[in-house]
């Protein structure tokens, strides 16, 4: 599959989607998103489901209605290859699709995990779903899936940054330097109960990320030149709750829908 192209109608906006993957959006020819290759993360964006966290502390086994299933950190999801549905100039809807007790190869067998097959008790279907405008790209995943069934939903972007430690990520309350997202390590740094993040930039553009449905977002960087701010239904490193609790997971309505809007600015 090709790389797909979209352009805004003011034509200052160009994003590159890869297989689902997006890869580059550029606002009058500047990079937003880290790229792959450069120190950091193999990937561009990704997304966490149907659990955010890791599994490896209760020994990669999840607690369901239907029974006990074996899940990797972050869920099967990545696993799984997204298909073009539709697109035209301005948008393009990608799906993954499941069938419930389906062994999926994980990827990180046997370097980075004991588990060689993961799981889940359940149907789905995953949609993302890509539009742009003259303002903004946004992104909407939409599940489908049997009602009351439990899920975790996590969007895992990466932004580029200038090396120099001199960015800020700020909401109404609260602002956070890279130097202290990077001391935080792997559990990244909870920013709880906000639906947007301002990325405030020394050069170019700013970045808005705007959020329906997530209402939290965990940041996570080890190197200076890439930031992931990560949209998230619940935190799952919390001092104070037991690994992947039961009250950290949404139930499913049937079709539940979550929005991400990227707007550069400044």
């Amino acid at each position: 599959m090709q790389p797909l192209i979209l352009n805004n109608p003011n034509r200052n906006f160009i994003v590159k989607i890869d297989q689902g993957e997006l890869v580059s959006f550029l606002k009058n020819k500047e990079e937003l998103i880290h790229q792959k290759g450069q120190p950091g993360w193999r990937n561009s964006d990704t997304e966490m489901f149907p659990i955010i966290g890791p599994t490896e502390a209760i020994d990669f086994t999840v607690s369901t209605p239907k029974g006990n299933t074996i899940q990797d950190q972050h869920g099967l999801l990545r696993e799984l290859t997204y298909n073009l549905i539709k697109s035209d100039e301005n948008s393009a809807v990608y799906q993954k699709e499941y069938t419930a007790n389906t062994s999926i190869k994980n990827s990180k067998f046997p370097v980075k995990s004991p588990k060689e097959k993961l799981s889940w008790p359940y149907d789905f279907k995953f949609k993302k779903i890509y539009e742009l405008s003259n303002d903004f790209l946004k992104i909407t995943f939409e599940i489908e899936a049997e009602k009351g069934m439990p899920f975790m939903l996590g969007y895992h972007p990466a932004f580029k940054l200038s090396g120099n430690k001199t960015e800020i990520c700020k909401t109404k309350t609260l602002e956070v330097t890279i130097q202290k997202i990077m001391d935080g390590g792997s559990t990244a740094f909870p920013v709880l109960n906000t639906d947007e993040i301002i990325l405030i930039r020394e050069n170019g553009q700013y970045i808005s990320i705007k959020t329906k449905g997530f209402n939290n977002f965990m940041l996570w960087t080890e190197v200076p030149n890439m930031l992931c701010i990560e949209p998230i239904t619940a935190y799952p490193y919390a001092e104070n709750e037991p690994p992947l609790s039961e009250k950290l997971f949404n139930l499913s309505n049937g079709k539940d829908s979550f929005d991400v809007m990227i707007t550069p600015f400044g």
